[in-house]
């Protein structure tokens, strides 16, 4: 039997044919000025961070997507997506170097790239797609059509970039998906999603939380008239009884089609609310732990997403200006939408405008089944 060959740092990296990869459209860097060279690069790097986030966000995923999630395996998944959060923070500076090419530099070999566009890149498509951004709320590029055409061949046939994101599409669930079905599992005040008097034990938590919520914003209130003028009082009120009514409308919310007209709820969303809620509200009893360091993983993790997006639109106005996409979007103007308007994990920032102080929070009527003794 032959002797294995030592392994070599360049072979285990496959240095030569990393270092080959920046020819540029003539596959010849020879043709290649250091400017582009730079383009080239820093985005190849962006791809192969991608590639890593993809990875943990399916793990992380299929995780919560099982019937049940062990409280020990909460610990790796928080891991998981703190590590994707460090991956778009390191990414996020990339766009320093970006910012290093000038104007004039850039624009020599930009012609190149029309009518290419950052917006092709299937992986960064399929990390939207897996976190669950709803396909509803894409925002057009311009032209009338799909935003799935824009990544086509020139020609309009199918491409392979076309071809990963509809299969990260048919690829079912999404990590928001997931997740609120894990939440929907969670035990309200020491009952089981599953038992006899879940719902209604539901909604009296919920109603006790509104109280307690509503105590809070009547005190808040009754500070904010010590420092206005009795003019101002009206306002104040109107204000704070608007908050209280948009709290009970996020934890009771009505069911689909519903338009008024009855006082229906959609149960499984009350639930998953609630969940929040309550985990972020109970967070020091022990069985509480790992759960709210998954919520604060998330929210940390899409903040980390959303600078990124805010980061990449300054470097683009920095460089070129307001000047239309290579691929015919709005440019500029695009790319602060999308950082504005694409949020995933919507009801978790919701949730920071209903906490309320500690000392506050409604005495549960079984804090021991959240202690580890108990289970």
């Amino acid at each position: 039997m032959p002797t294995p060959r030592p392994t070599t740092y360049w072979d285990y990296i496959r240095v030569d044919e990393l270092l080959a990869l920046q020819g540029g459209l003539e596959d010849d860097e020879a043709g290649v000025t250091g400017e582009e060279l730079l383009f080239i690069t820093v985005h190849q790097v962006f791809e192969l961070w991608f590639k890593l986030i993809l990875r943990d966000l399916s793990a992380a995923r299929d995780l919560f997507g099982g019937e049940r999630v062990a409280e020990q395996e909460l610990s790796g998944v928080v891991a998981r997506l703190q590590r994707i959060t460090t991956l778009f923070r390191v990414a996020t500076q990339h766009w320093e170097v970006v910012e290093t090419l000038p104007t004039r530099a850039y624009l020599e070999f930009r012609t190149k790239l029309m009518p290419a566009s950052g917006f092709q890149s299937a992986q960064m498509r399929r990390i939207e797609v897996l976190l669950g951004l709803p396909e509803e709320e894409r925002i057009p590029l311009g032209p009338p059509g799909s935003h799935l055409d824009a990544l086509r061949n020139p020609d309009g046939s199918a491409s392979p970039s076309l071809a990963a994101v509809e299969a990260q599409l048919a690829d079912t669930p999404t990590l928001l998906d997931a997740l609120e079905a894990w939440l929907a599992r969670t035990p309200i005040d020491g009952c089981e999603h599953d038992a006899p008097d879940a719902q209604e034990r539901l909604l009296a938590f919920i109603e006790r939380y509104l109280a307690a919520h509503a105590a809070e914003t009547e005190r808040a209130e009754q500070h904010a008239r010590q420092v206005t003028p009795a003019s101002d009082h009206e306002r104040l009120a109107r204000m704070y009884a608007g908050e209280r009514e948009s709290v009970r409308a996020f934890l009771l919310p009505r069911a689909a089609g519903d338009s008024g007209g009855s006082a229906e709820v959609d149960l499984d969303r009350a639930r998953t609310r609630a969940a929040m809620v309550f985990i972020d509200t109970y967070r020091e009893l022990p069985l509480l732990a790992w759960p709210r360091e998954v919520l604060a993983a998330l929210i940390e993790l899409e903040q980390a997403f959303v600078i990124f997006r805010q980061r990449h639109a300054r470097m683009v106005e920095r460089v070129i200006g307001r000047r239309t996409g290579t691929g015919g979007s709005a440019g500029v103007d695009y790319l602060d939408r999308t950082a504005l308007e694409y949020r995933v994990f919507r009801d978790l920032w919701a949730i920071r405008t209903l906490m309320i102080r500690p000392a506050a929070a409604p005495v549960l009527e079984r804090p021991d089944f959240y202690d580890f003794a108990s289970q």
